[in-house]
């Protein structure tokens, strides 16, 4: 048998074949390149500065704002792989610490704890002088917590429950005292209030502190207060103050038999918050970086507990969801501000 011929290809093939050939490797390094490669830039780690990162809190050690920071310093470090550390610097209701952050990088390795009155109650009092503008020199970076306010009065004394207090004020104008933090924090703001909306006159005691101002309504110095659950948890769990309102429904697992204030006085709400904020002009990505950190921490379960023991609610929010949450406030507590007409000198 004679062998085989091979019959040429067409030439129109012949041209095509060597296109492909000519091609295909430019095709398979532009897929190669756009396909998604692992790497560090896709961790919460990689657009923060590679070494130690700062949480500038604006209150003093021990104290509940102290206490939030240190626990997500804790937490974003060990997410990060970063060590984070938390510097206190006291003094002008917490405006020193952010007068630090605006004065330092803005490449996200110093943050501000930035906490609800800082944020949205000092910048709306007449006379209050800040070394720094909320509104343009920071930026929020990520909400943290909700920190749930309850109205507290001595144990042994003649109060069981809101009604009572309530009672006794509309029966003896300016007779009933309620003690607060200081003139233009959220517990002098609470108590105006309060008075407002059940009808009744109260006499304001302002003091240097949460602290101070329990230690006199156990003291039967003042009949009552509404403050930050953080900073009375302790005596109310040890017997010396009893916890007779809940400012708002988040912390009504810890204590279900507490009825909320808008049991006694319908509308009446109240619930802080704590969070992080960087210099205006800190970058996008390092923000992302941030925030994206502190959602993870928030999962951990440790850190869940350690924030509900002391009166708090993990509660993360996003840079926009935080920005919203921060305006929203501020109008409101203007408004009580306005109508009480409270300025600070």
């Amino acid at each position: 048998m004679s062998a085989r011929r091979r019959i040429p290809d067409p030439p129109s093939l012949r041209r095509t074949t060597a296109m492909l050939r000519h091609l295909l490797p430019a095709a398979l390094a532009v897929t190669l390149a756009a396909a998604p490669v692992p790497s560090r830039a896709q961790a919460p780690e990689a657009a923060l500065p590679d070494r130690t990162l700062h949480i500038m809190a604006g209150f003093a050690a021990g104290g509940t704002s102290d206490l939030v920071a240190r626990l997500i310093a804790d937490g974003v470090g060990a997410v990060t792989g970063r060590r984070v550390v938390v510097e206190n610097r006291t003094g002008a209701n917490g405006f020193l610490a952010a007068d630090a952050v605006v004065r330092g990088p803005a490449d996200g390795s110093m943050l501000f704890q930035c906490p609800m009155g800082t944020m949205t109650i000092s910048p709306e009092l007449p006379g209050m002088i800040m070394p720094v503008d909320p509104r343009k020199d920071l930026v929020p970076v990520a909400n943290v917590a909700l920190s749930s306010y309850g109205a507290v009065v001595r144990a042994r004394g003649p109060y069981q429950d809101m009604a009572d207090v309530l009672k006794a004020a509309k029966a003896k104008p300016n007779a009933i005292s309620y003690a607060s933090a200081g003139i233009g924090t959220a517990q002098h703001l609470t108590g105006e209030r309060l008075q407002r909306m059940a009808g009744v006159q109260m006499l304001h005691v302002p003091y240097r502190g949460a602290a101070p101002a329990a230690m006199d309504v156990m003291a039967g110095r003042a009949d009552f207060m509404v403050t930050n659950l953080g900073d009375v948890v302790g005596q109310i769990r040890g017997g010396e103050l009893r916890l007779v309102a809940l400012g708002d429904a988040s912390m009504k697992p810890a204590f279900p038999e507490t009825p909320l204030l808008s049991d006694t006085v319908p509308g009446l709400e109240v619930v802080g918050w704590f969070g992080l904020c960087g210099a205006s002009g800190m970058a996008e990505p390092a923000i992302r970086a941030w925030a994206r950190a502190v959602e993870t921490a928030l999962q951990d379960k440790t850190l869940q507990q350690r924030l509900r023991e002391n009166g708090l609610t993990p509660r993360f929010e996003e840079p926009t969801a935080f920005a919203a949450r921060i305006e929203q406030d501020r109008r409101a507590w203007g408004e009580v501000i306005s109508a009480a007409k409270v300025r600070v000198d």
